[in-house]
């Protein structure tokens, strides 16, 4: 079984991105959140995501209604979580995740890149950036 070194995808603006697997089925990454920090507002097309908090609290917010139109408010959905807590994110479905604390967060999806649709300004989400 050949051994895997993980590889630093380098550092984002909210923390750290770690590849620790890639295969042509799955591939999973150590996420790192700096305490306050966010990712933008956003979906997937392809990329079918899941991710485990092994330590920390977040807050993952989403929108489960994204196609009707126009966007409104009570479309967003928020959850606190704590470690040992999952959250499935599918194709298509706008989602954010905020660090309350520092987090450390494991993802694991289809073997899918490049696939990120920024969609804050869209719903009006805070500014748009990364946090």
């Amino acid at each position: 079984m050949p051994f895997v070194e993980p590889r630093d995808i380098g550092p984002k603006p909210w923390g750290t991105e770690t590849l620790l697997a890639h295969t042509p089925l799955y591939t999973l990454k150590k996420l790192i959140y700096e305490p306050g920090h966010q990712g933008a507002l956003q979906y997937h097309e392809r990329k079918d995501e899941a991710f485990y908090l092994a330590e920390g609290a977040a807050e993952v917010t989403w929108i489960e209604d994204h196609d009707a139109r126009p966007p409104v408010e009570s479309r967003f959905y928020s959850r606190r979580m704590t470690p040992g807590m999952t959250f499935h994110v599918p194709p298509g479905t706008p989602h954010k995740f905020r660090a309350i604390t520092r987090c450390i967060v494991y993802e694991a999806s289809n073997p899918v890149f490049d696939d990120r649709v920024n969609v804050a300004e869209r719903y009006g989400d805070d500014d748009g950036q990364a946090r």
